[in-house]
């Protein structure tokens, strides 16, 4: 299992981002917190490229960002191409991602379900793995592939 995560959120996530930190330091995965530290406006773009670049260098490392629904910070963190940043709405998603798809960032909606409903879908996300699969590689290398 994962234990280096990196995590931020926009306004609209952060008490999210902070009840997801709570959690996962209380069960031993190491954080670090790339933004917001409040309420007050940001823009997410901003914060899922600072995500992304720590990523960059620290490939042993799970993403979660969040924002309101989700779909900015997915929009955002994944125009890089070594990122697989997947918006998990169910518990299957939540597997598949990484399952099939080798998400290694998890992205979620703060405004579109609550708190122990997302952080479920986080439990699951951290302790699903990657099948390996031949024809799941070849799929993720034309990925990186085509978006450089």
């Amino acid at each position: 299992m994962q234990k280096n995560i990196v995590i931020g959120s926009d306004h609209a996530g952060f008490e999210l981002k902070e009840y997801f930190k709570d959690y996962l330091i209380k069960n031993g995965y190491d954080i670090l917190d790339v933004g917001t530290d409040s309420t007050v406006s940001c823009d997410y773009p901003d914060i899922a490229q600072n995500l992304s670049r720590y990523m960059h260098d620290n490939t042993n490392t799970v993403g979660v960002l969040i924002c309101g629904s989700g779909i900015g910070m997915s929009i955002a963190v994944n125009r890089y191409s070594f990122i697989r940043g997947a918006l998990l709405y169910n518990t299957d998603v939540a597997k598949l991602a990484r399952k099939h798809n080798d998400a290694n960032v998890a992205i979620f909606g703060a405004r579109t379900f609550d708190a122990n409903t997302n952080l479920g879908f986080l439990k699951i996300f951290l302790e699903s793995k990657f099948s390996g699969d031949d024809r799941h590689k070849r799929r993720i290398k034309k990925l990186a592939d085509t978006c450089e």
